[in-house]
């Protein structure tokens, strides 16, 4: 990887994890993808695989 690479990566990564905190703080679950299962990390931390309310579609 060249020194370019690393430089796109590392602003990549800082954008991704202060958008994962700022949807936490206003409230919205992250959603992750591992091994083709949904993760969910939730507002308060806990991480689950339950979709949220927020989430499920209405009938």
């Amino acid at each position: 990887m060249n020194e370019l690479e690393k430089k796109i990566l590392k602003v990549a990564t800082k954008a991704v994890k202060e958008a994962q905190i700022d949807s936490l703080q206003r409230g919205i679950a992250n959603v992750y993808s591992k091994n083709k299962r949904l993760y969910f990390q939730l507002p308060d931390g806990t991480i689950t695989e339950q979709v949220p309310v927020l989430y499920q579609a209405s009938s």
